[in-house]
């Protein structure tokens, strides 16, 4: 007969650990996942804002245009406005994980239990991190040129 020792010992882990567990901990430690997501639907309600209101102000301004060459000259202005919405969107973002980020790293930092090993791995992620942002962050003054 087959005997399923992993999922009773799974079972067995389950009961022994059930009456250690703690809502107000498990809730104080979604704390900061919240705040995270809150800050990212935050930013996306922004830039969804502003996007809706330039794409009004474009419809408006081609209501007036009777002419070929100023609807030419309209589209052209909407590119370029649309390229730099793009670039600063992309830079808020980055801006934003890379904040969450280094939090995320700088709290593995304190809860490790030995913070002086993690400390070249912890400065690594950093460094790496940065370099995400300063690629980034070059791809945007490359796109508003």
């Amino acid at each position: 007969m087959f005997n399923n020792t992993s999922f009773e010992a799974i079972t067995k882990t389950l009961k022994e650990n059930a009456e250690k567990f703690n809502p107000a901990a498990s809730q104080e430690a979604l704390k900061p996942l919240m705040a995270n997501l809150q800050a990212w639907g935050e930013l996306a309600q922004k830039q969804a804002q502003a996007a809706q209101a330039s794409v009004s102000a474009t419809v408006e301004s081609f209501k007036t245009i009777k002419e070929p060459q100023a609807a030419f000259e309209a589209m052209k202005a909407l590119a370029e406005q649309n390229m730099a919405a793009a670039a600063k969107n992309l830079k808020e973002v980055t801006d934003l994980g890379m904040a969450q980020f280094h939090t995320s790293v700088e709290a593995m930092e304190k809860a490790h239990p030995a913070p002086e090993a993690f400390a070249a791995v912890s400065k690594g992620m950093k460094t790496a991190a940065a370099q995400v942002q300063t690629a980034v962050e070059t791809a945007v003054k490359s796109i508003k040129k």
